[in-house]
Order: structure tokens, then C-alpha cells, then sequence
């Protein structure tokens, strides 16, 4: 009779316990998805910060090859290129010239650049056609002063203008 009577009392026991088991469980689970979802945050945003360095590099390296493009083809008429090909690789020149190492696609997007228009034809420079609000807003180096708390990457533009200063919005 005592035994029936600690079987019962342990299963009364085991019974109010195991409400507490699974609420544990789901509380475990809601802990680990918060930390999971910071983590891909902060994953995010390091990944977005990279782009964004590699497209401030890229669009540097566009701007002073189309500056050197101009620079050396003003006496022939021609001031801008028609083409980031012709930055690589000036087709009119008897012995190869380059202006920049390659036809470089936006690291935003991975797609082609926007195109600024030049006077007389050709472009002056370029822009990344994502839409995206960057995260670097501050501290840029003095090429790049124009580019402080602008709402898009498109406001990036990297262009040789012609009085050879950025615009200032």
C-alpha cells in the first residue's frame, strides 16, 4: 500500500514538472534566436562596411583614370571617354594605355555603374546605382568631403569634374 501511495505522489510530482521542462525549452530557444539575430546584424553590417570601402577604392580608381584619360587626350578633342573599356584600354593610341586595370563593376550592386554625363559626350564619371542609405556617414578623407551625410550610394558620385572640384550639394 505504501508503494502504491510514493508511485502516485511521484507521478503527481512528475505531472506539475513537466509544464516547467518545456516552457524552459521554449525560453532556451528564444534566447538563442535574440543572440543569433544580433549576430547577423553585426555580420550584415561588417559586410556592408567592406562595400562600402571597396567602392570608395574603385570609384577613386575610376575618377583618376578618367582625369588621366583627359589630361593626355585634351589636345586630340577628345576630353572624356565613351566607355570604361577605353579606360583600360585607349583604342586609339598606336602602343596600349591604360588608365585603370580593369572595367570594374559596382561592388554595391555587382551590376554596371551609373554614368555621370560629360559636356561635349563621353562621361566624366561614374556612381553606384544602389539605393541602399550608407552606413559610413562621417570622416571621409578630402577627396571624398562631399560625400559626408548623404542618403544614398547614389549621392556618391566619383567624377573629374571640370573646374576639377566635386560639386557641393
Amino acid at each position: 500500500m505504501q508503494q502504491q501511495t510514493k508511485t502516485r505522489t511521484n507521478r503527481a510530482l512528475a505531472n506539475k514538472q513537466s509544464g516547467f521542462a518545456y516552457a524552459w525549452a521554449l525560453m532556451a530557444v528564444l534566447i538563442m534566436g535574440i543572440y543569433l539575430a544580433q549576430v547577423g546584424e553585426a555580420w550584415q553590417n561588417r559586410a556592408q562596411r567592406a562595400k562600402e570601402e571597396e567602392l570608395l577604392r574603385t570609384g577613386a580608381e575610376i575618377r583618376r583614370g578618367i582625369r588621366l584619360y583627359s589630361e593626355q587626350n585634351m589636345m586630340q578633342g577628345t576630353q572624356y571617354p565613351k566607355t570604361l573599356e577605353e579606360l583600360v584600354q585607349d583604342p586609339r593610341s598606336p602602343t596600349p594605355r591604360r588608365f585603370i586595370r580593369k572595367a570594374y563593376k559596382d561592388p554595391m550592386t555587382g551590376e554596371d555603374w551609373g554614368y555621370i554625363s560629360a559636356p561635349g559626350g563621353g562621361f566624366m564619371g561614374v556612381y553606384s546605382q544602389a539605393k541602399g542609405k550608407p552606413l559610413k556617414q562621417q570622416r571621409f578623407p578630402p577627396d571624398f568631403a562631399n560625400f559626408a551625410n548623404q542618403n544614398t550610394y547614389q549621392d556618391w558620385k566619383f567624377a573629374n569634374w571640370p573646374n576639377g572640384k566635386a560639386l557641393k550639394r
